[in-house]
């Protein structure tokens, strides 16, 4: 009978909770977006810790920045999703935003601006997790 006791116990105990991300710890990473270019191209982020990831559309037109696979392998900080729509952030000319983000485990992603012929001339880059 006690076994059984001990074992009610221990599934009635609730489980630790994830760790909750201090995201004031955030380190700042500034990207820009201007004519056809990611600045920096590669962007490199350590895994298990959390950025802010400070856009900056340094032109005059609209730009996006496109990553669908890192924004949907990130641990999201407050506000993210409602700017992000199918992977991706719009910014008019001259505007900037921050979105939080962590990354669980290393990993390679492909990033690119969306509108029209922008890629082809040469705005995509990459996100390195180590």
């Amino acid at each position: 009978m006690r076994r059984y006791l001990i074992l009610l116990v221990f599934l009635i105990l609730p489980t630790a909770a994830p760790a909750q991300i201090d995201w004031s710890q955030a380190e700042t990473v500034t990207v820009t977006l201007s004519s056809f270019a990611f600045t920096p191209e590669t962007i490199e982020l350590d895994h298990g810790r959390p950025y802010r990831l400070h856009f900056v559309n340094g032109s005059d037109g609209g730009h996006n920045f496109a990553a669908r696979d890192f924004f949907e392998a990130a641990e999201l900080g407050p506000g993210a999703a409602e700017m992000l729509d199918r992977g991706r952030i719009e910014l008019d000319g001259g505007q900037s935003a921050d979105i939080y983000v962590m990354l669980a485990e290393p990993g390679e992603y492909e990033v690119h601006c969306s509108h029209f012929m922008h890629t082809t001339f040469g705005m995509s880059g990459d996100i390195v997790v180590r």
